[in-house]
C-alpha cells in the first residue's frame, strides 16, 4: 500500500512531530526579560514606615518586581524580608544565590533599604525528625558561617541582619525550652563572624515576640524576662540594634503599657529594660506589627479601626520615639491566600489588589496618585 514498514511510518511521525513542535516554538512570544531597571527613591513624608513583605515563596520574578515596586509607590523606604537558611544551602556546601539576588536586586532597584531576617535550619545542620526551627549549638558554627556569607555577598546592599526569629517563644526554638542564654551563645559566634566579613552589617538582635508567659512555660518566655536574660549572660556586646515585634491585638495604638498586657506601646517597657542595662544608645527595629480585621477572629477588630490604630502607631511613634527606627507593618502581602485569619494582616491581595490600610498609607506618605505609570 505504499506505507513503508512499521519502523519507517514510526519515525515519520517522529519527525512530523518535531517538526510541529517547532514550529510552535518559534509561534510563541519570546519570554518577558525582568529587569530591576533603574534606581528609584522612595518619596515619603513618612520615612519610618516599612513592611514585612514575604517573598520567600514568591517563584515568578515579575511579581517580586511589582511588590517591592508597590511598597515603593506606597511611600515606605524599609522592607523586613525572610532569607531561610534551609532553602539555600545543601549538604554539600554550596549556596543557590539565585532567589535572594533577585530579591535584593529588585529592591535596590526601588530604593528600598533591606532589613534581612535569617533563619530555619537546613536538615544536615540538625538531627533527624527535628523542625526547621530547630538550632542547637552543634550547628552555631555552621550557621555564623552562612550569615558571614550573606553579609559579605550583599556588602552595600543589605546593612541590616536579624539573627533568628522570635527566640523567645519554644516553637521557634524548635519546640524546645528557650532560655536567653542559648540565644546569647548563639549571638556569641554569629556576631564576630559578620563582622569580619562586613564591618558596616548591623545586627539586630530578636526579634521578640511579645507574650506573657512565666518563666519555666512550655510556650515561651516573656519577651520582657527574656531581655533581661539575655543582659546577664552578657549579649550587650554581641548585637548593634534591637528587633522586637508589637501587635495591637484589640488594643487601640495609644493604650498604655503595662506589663501585663500585650499592646503596641509594649515597646516603651522593652525600651526601659534596655536604658536600665546601659544599653540606650542603640535603637529598636519593630520588625512586625499591625492589627488584623478578620471579622470572626477574637483578637481582630473592624476594619475602620485597623486604619486608625495604624495611623496612629506611626504618627505616635514619630512624636514620641527618637529610639524607634523604622516600623513594619506585618505583613505586606502573602503569594497564595492562607485562607486563614493571616489573611486580615496584609496590605495588598495575591493579586496585587490594594487593601483601604494600603491606600491609607499612601495618602498618609504623601503618595497619593502614584502608581506604576510613574515608575
Amino acid at each position: 500500500m505504499g506505507w513503508g514498514s512499521a519502523p519507517q511510518r514510526w519515525n515519520g511521525w517522529l519527525l512530523r512531530i518535531l517538526l510541529l513542535l517547532i514550529l510552535l516554538r518559534l509561534l510563541l512570544p519570546a519570554p518577558i526579560l525582568i529587569t530591576p531597571g533603574p534606581r528609584q527613591t522612595v518619596a515619603t513624608e513618612h520615612p519610618i514606615v516599612g513592611v514585612h513583605t514575604r517573598l520567600t515563596d514568591e517563584v515568578e520574578e515579575w511579581k517580586i518586581q511589582r511588590s517591592l515596586q508597590m511598597v515603593r509607590e506606597m511611600g515606605a523606604p524599609w522592607i523586613v524580608e525572610f532569607f531561610p537558611w534551609a532553602y539555600y544551602q545543601g549538604s554539600d556546601g554550596d549556596i543557590a544565590w539565585e532567589h535572594p539576588d533577585q530579591v535584593v536586586a529588585h529592591a535596590e532597584a526601588q530604593g528600598l533599604t533591606i532589613i534581612a531576617r535569617v533563619g530555619l535550619t537546613p536538615d544536615w545542620a540538625r538531627p533527624s525528625d527535628t523542625p526547621l526551627t530547630y538550632l542547637d549549638e552543634e550547628a552555631y558554627e555552621d550557621f555564623a558561617t552562612f550569615t558571614a556569607a550573606f553579609a559579605e555577598r550583599y556588602r552595600d546592599q543589605v546593612d541590616y541582619l536579624i539573627v533568628g526569629n522570635e527566640p523567645n517563644l519554644s516553637y521557634e526554638w524548635g519546640y524546645r525550652p528557650t532560655t536567653a542564654e542559648d540565644y546569647v551563645n548563639l549571638l556569641k559566634v554569629v556576631y564576630p563572624a559578620v563582622k569580619e566579613t562586613n564591618p558596616k552589617m548591623q545586627v539586630l538582635a530578636g526579634a521578640l515576640a511579645p507574650t506573657l508567659e512565666p518563666e519555666g512555660s512550655p510556650w515561651g518566655v516573656s519577651d520582657l524576662l527574656y531581655l533581661n536574660n539575655m543582659y546577664e549572660a552578657g549579649a550587650g556586646d554581641y548585637f548593634d540594634g534591637l528587633a522586637v515585634h508589637a501587635y495591637g491585638l484589640t488594643f487601640p495604638a495609644l493604650s498604655d503599657p503595662d506589663p501585663e498586657i500585650l499592646n503596641f506601646r509594649r515597646v516603651e517597657l522593652v525600651r526601659e529594660i534596655m536604658v536600665d542595662q546601659g544599653d540606650g544608645d542603640k535603637s529598636i527595629f519593630i520588625t512586625e506589627t499591625g492589627w488584623n480585621d478578620h471579622p470572626r477572629w477574637t483578637m481582630g477588630v473592624r476594619p475602620g479601626q485597623r486604619i486608625q490604630y495604624t495611623v496612629d502607631a506611626l504618627s505616635y511613634a514619630e512624636e514620641n520615639w527618637p529610639f524607634v527606627k523604622m516600623i513594619a507593618i506585618w505583613a505586606f502581602r502573602y503569594p497564595a491566600p492562607t485562607k486563614s485569619y493571616m489573611d486580615y494582616y496584609t496590605l495588598v491581595t495575591p493579586e496585587f489588589v490594594s487593601k483601604p490600610l494600603y491606600d491609607t498609607l499612601k495618602r498618609f506618605t504623601g503618595n497619593e496618585g502614584i502608581d506604576g505609570q510613574d515608575s
